[in-house]
């Protein structure tokens, strides 16, 4: 059997079909538990969901259990304290929600038939659309043309049916904040102790810590934030001759928890109820506005000031994960969006850390130079440098080494 030289790597000997085939192999394996994950995920989303939510929640509250804590208050009854507390703002949203959203509901037949009177301006198009539709079935050669069965379903009795679901997702929560708070440190030491090296040791350790403190910021920050973008949307509203401010303010403050998604909810909610009580077109397009301004007045001042730089995350990233998470999880997986974006950025950034790339040499930043084209100018210095100390390393070894055949002893080396 023939064996590669020494010092090459043993995959040297294979053939390239063989090379692709193995790397197909893992890749296939790669993609087969993804797959199996996402199917987890859905199976158990009854479970998972509100476990997840708790734990995002608990490390929220986290603060708040360390304060209750440090006057001699037991884990447990600090742990009762943060859901009574969550169970409080939770019941404050609801009164704010309430009456004034018992009136839209009250008025939605009027909002509707005003719609649909708007919406008859569109008929035109609509037709054409169908006409179209007709056109290419003839193309198509396919006698049926699409429909859409509405089944015949009872709103009550679909309600009945996800009530007793829901109830439990509730339950499920509530019980996970409560234990996750209250064993937080023993789940902590119990991690702990199962790692068998110092620097795992100490790697975990760092894990626990970033991702307490980055959630709990970002969570936190997001709330206050959230609350004076509540308020400002509110008196928005009231200035504007709204009706019910009240719930419009409360709306934006729980929506914008959820980025992007939630504020294309509420514009796309301003545009339905202005369209439903508004006749001037300035009239429909003014909530949105107001709305739009102070949105774009939180992402560009407040946002980054409170949260920071070293919390921010790139957009695509998170649009992907909002999208995965509502995909699989509904609402509650865009409230987990982000949040589960920072605990995997802390994992991986010390499960697998990566050394700064800074050139000995930094380049010299001129006025004409923006932040990102510094960093691309340093990074391309280092690397011209690391090419070039590698270059220099060969050269120094073939001059060190010599040639083949020419060693002390005059014999050739075995290749076998």
């Amino acid at each position: 059997m023939r064996h590669p030289p020494a010092g090459l790597p043993a995959d040297v000997d294979q053939s390239q079909f063989e090379r692709v085939l193995n790397n197909a192999a893992r890749l296939a394996v790669v993609g087969i538990g993804f797959a199996v994950l996402l199917t987890v995920l859905q199976a158990g989303q009854v479970f998972l969901a509100p476990v997840t939510l708790a734990i995002v929640v608990g490390l929220m509250f986290g603060p708040v259990a360390d304060r209750v804590e440090s006057w001699s208050v037991p884990p447990a009854l600090s742990a009762g304290v943060v859901v009574l507390l969550l169970l409080t703002v939770i019941a404050g949203f609801a009164t704010l929600f309430a009456v004034p959203l018992s009136e839209w509901v009250a008025r939605a037949p009027l909002i509707w038939e005003k719609l649909q009177a708007q919406l008859a301006n569109l008929r035109e198009p609509l037709e054409s659309i169908g006409q179209f539709q007709e056109q290419l079935t003839s193309v198509l050669g396919t006698d049926g043309a699409m429909s859409v069965q509405v089944e015949d379903a009872s709103t009550v009795t679909g309600v009945a049916m996800l009530a007793p679901a829901a109830l439990a997702q509730v339950a499920i929560f509530l019980a996970s904040l409560y234990f996750f708070v209250a064993t937080r440190d023993h789940i902590r030491t119990s991690v702990l102790s199962m790692c068998v090296t110092r620097r795992m040791r100490w790697r975990t350790a760092h894990v626990f810590r970033d991702v307490e403190l980055k959630v709990s910021r970002f969570l936190l920050s997001v709330t206050l934030i959230n609350l004076c973008v509540g308020t400002a949307v509110s008196i928005a509203m009231w200035v504007i001759g709204m009706p019910s401010p009240l719930l419009w303010g409360a709306m934006a403050a729980v929506l914008n928890y959820i980025p992007y998604v939630g504020q294309a909810i509420m514009v796309t909610v301003l545009i339905a109820v202005g369209l439903g009580t508004q006749t001037e077109l300035w009239q429909i397009l003014l909530p949105v506005a107001c709305y739009a301004g102070i949105n774009f007045v939180e992402g560009q001042i407040f946002t980054p000031h409170f949260i920071g730089r070293s919390l921010t995350l790139n957009p695509f990233i998170i649009f992907l994960s909002i999208t995965f998470w509502i995909w699989a999880w509904g609402p509650v997986g865009g409230l987990v969006a982000v949040p589960t974006l920072l605990i995997a950025q802390s994992v991986i950034a010390h499960a697998l850390p990566s050394k700064p790339v800074a050139p000995r040499t930094p380049v010299r930043r001129t006025r004409q130079m923006s932040d990102r084209d510094e960093l691309l100018a340093n990074a391309a210095q280092a690397i011209a440098e690391k090419r070039r100390d590698e270059d220099s390393e060969a050269r120094r070894q073939e001059r060190e080494e010599p040639p083949q055949g020419t060693g002390p002893t005059g014999v050739e080396p075995s290749t076998s």
